[in-house]
């Protein structure tokens, strides 16, 4: 009996040498991973990595990431010299701790992934209640809600949005585009919709003013490039006379051009399904966006083709075409060869319209009525020359 228990004793004290053992050399990796990423991960890795933002101005970000740098490298060096040898110990004297406490953490993870997939399904994040409405639509993604008017509260001003029974914004429902008129076409997102302001104070508005012809504004809250592109390519077919396509282009906004968890386009612009990669993913996604170089590249491969693909349906109607791409802030290098490597190497005629700092919407991240003047201006005058 003696023996036996002895023998125990020995194989429980094996089993929680081994355990100690396994437990300080994963904390000891993840130590030294984050300490080696805050080192490999300078500012020129990470422009390369996390792209511009449109919340964000640079000199945020870059403070952001500077403090993550610091923080990764912190948190390093205090779980290789702080907490493995603690928690070494207590693997060693209380395993059963240790193993309830992976147990609990694997659990909450299963059980918060699986509410977040039943409450939120990573493909419907911007099916929101919230108005504008939009609803789903199978090949682009989702639209606004047609025949439909609504009001909301913005920088303290209450703006009315009105659509069409094409869901083109308008300023009234009892004002419609006319299909059979001259039209020129508005494609892109809430920058050309216009969120936060009044009809008359859009994009397309003052460019229609400007020019005396007809508008219409199929721009639709969170697009991307390609959806912008489908959803030219499945209302151009409406309009009798054409005049025009503008598009819209910003590096800020590149980063939605990579996202497939919606309805999007790959290179040859063959047409994809959505991927479903699970909401945790997708919300883990969001707070760190890195992306892989060869993602980034195949994006901005996809992004040149579909502006070409663009100029080429406005052509074959007649149509002019041209992208308009405000800079919202000063324009630094990574932006700079974005810009230059998605239009420039496209060789799709485009107007670089800088604005001033005061370009903001009062407690908002949109262009204000004068910003969205100054970008009208810029497309009437390459519209004219063209």
């Amino acid at each position: 009996m003696a023996l036996s228990a002895r023998w125990a004793r020995r194989s429980r004290a094996s089993v929680s040498s081994r355990l100690r053992i396994v437990v300080e050399a994963l904390i000891a990796v993840m130590g030294a991973g984050g300490v080696a990423l805050a080192i490999v991960a300078n500012q020129s890795w990470l422009d390369r990595h996390i792209l511009p933002s449109f919340f964000l101005m640079r000199t945020w970000y870059v403070v952001l990431e500077s403090t993550a740098r610091v923080l990764m490298l912190v948190t390093g060096v205090v779980l290789v010299f702080v907490v493995r040898p603690r928690l070494g110990r207590l693997a060693e004297q209380n395993p059963a701790i240790i193993v309830r406490v992976i147990a609990a953490a694997a659990l909450a993870i299963v059980a918060g992934a699986l509410v977040l997939r039943w409450r939120h399904p990573s493909s419907e994040w911007l099916l929101s209640s919230v108005e504008p409405v939009r609803e789903p639509d199978g090949r682009i993604g989702w639209t606004f809600a047609p025949n439909h008017t609504s009001q909301r509260i913005v920088s303290g001003r209450t703006i009315t949005y009105a659509f069409d029974r094409i869901g083109a914004r308008v300023r009234s429902t009892d004002e419609p585009v006319d299909l059979d008129r001259p039209t020129m076409i508005f494609v892109g997102e809430s920058v050309m919709f216009g969120e936060g302001l009044a009809w008359d104070e859009t994009i397309p508005a003052r460019v229609g003013s400007a020019m005396g012809v007809q508008t219409a504004n199929l721009a639709v809250h969170g697009y991307a490039s390609d959806q912008a592109y489908l959803r030219l390519e499945r209302e151009l077919p409406r309009f009798r006379e054409p005049r025009a396509v503008v598009s819209m282009f910003m590096t800020v906004l590149f980063g939605r051009n990579l996202d497939d968890n919606r309805p999007h386009l790959g290179p040859g612009l063959v047409w994809m399904p959505p991927i479903d990669r699970g909401r945790l993913v997708s919300l883990a996604t969001l707070i760190v966006p890195f992306r892989r170089t060869s993602t980034v590249e195949r994006g901005i491969e996809v992004t040149q083709e579909v502006f070409r693909a663009t100029n080429a349906l406005a052509r074959a109607r007649g149509a002019t075409a041209v992208v308009v791409v405000p800079q919202l802030n000063q324009e630094d290098d990574a932006e700079r060869t974005l810009r230059r490597r998605i239009l420039d190497d496209s060789g799709v005629p485009y107007v670089f319209v800088e604005l001033a700092d005061d370009w903001r919407l009062a407690g908002d991240v949109h262009p204000n009525a004068h910003a969205a003047d100054v970008i009208a201006s810029a497309v009437a005058s390459k519209l004219r020359r063209q």
